[in-house]
């Protein structure tokens, strides 16, 4: 019987590249209007690098922008950056279409409901509560709480501890097959291919199932708990 159902954050309760991709095109503008002399694509070309090899979770991706065009930060054209990148980003961070509801209906049905997130702990938390999703999950661990990355074992048992239930009583969802459908499944976890988060353009997930639409998770739930 399926008591928890835990979820991966970005492209699985919400469009992290898209997201990402907006709060970078906004931030490049502003950043040239206050005094950067580069064109919006020369730009792009060292964020995306920086972003290859720093990982998109980066913080500090500006302050390394500028020290590589301009040997020194001009907080001038980071602060502008900044806040233009908050804004777009703010505006940009929506949830899949049909996750709300599907939260709630898991709600409804007693479900526990957990996010295992690579991402830092601030960061994670700010998306949850601008989201409003803060009051709906039960438990959060990020790779900074066990200074582990998904498929290494230690996160999901983690939150699998935090939510006090049994690996075979919960449901991995996630979109990233080597790490969240390989390392739930190794714990013993039933697991969910988040596809419609898909980015990789993955060929084959061995998950339990797939899901296009968030919302077949109700029917699955019922299915296994029948």
């Amino acid at each position: 019987m399926i008591k928890a159902v835990i979820f991966d954050l970005d492209n699985t309760l919400v469009d992290f590249m898209n997201m990402k991709r907006r709060a970078i095109e906004g931030a490049i503008p502003a950043m040239c209007d206050a005094g950067l002399n580069l064109t919006p694509a020369e730009a792009s070309k060292i964020i995306d690098e920086i972003y290859d090899e720093k990982g998109m979770e980066y913080q500090k991706v500006f302050d390394l922008f500028l020290q590589r065009v301009l040997k020194k930060i001009d907080y001038k054209i980071l602060s502008a950056g900044i806040v233009a990148y908050r804004r777009a980003r703010e505006a940009a961070l929506t949830p899949y279409p049909h996750v709300y509801s599907t939260l709630n209906k898991l709600l409804k049905m007693g479900l526990k409901m957990g996010i295992l997130s690579d991402a830092p702990t601030k960061e994670a938390w700010l998306r949850l509560a601008y989201l409003n999703f803060h009051h709906i999950v039960d438990a959060v661990v990020t790779s900074e709480d066990t200074g582990k990355i998904k498929p290494a074992p230690e996160p999901f048992m983690a939150i699998l501890k935090k939510l006090d239930v049994t690996p075979e009583e919960s449901l991995m969802v996630g979109d990233w097959a080597e790490r969240d459908i390989v390392g739930a499944k190794n714990v013993g976890m039933r697991t969910a291919f988040a596809k419609y988060g898909d980015t990789f353009d993955t060929q084959q997930h061995y998950a339990d199932y797939e899901l296009n639409d968030i919302s077949e998770l109700i029917s699955i739930i019922e299915k296994e708990n029948a």
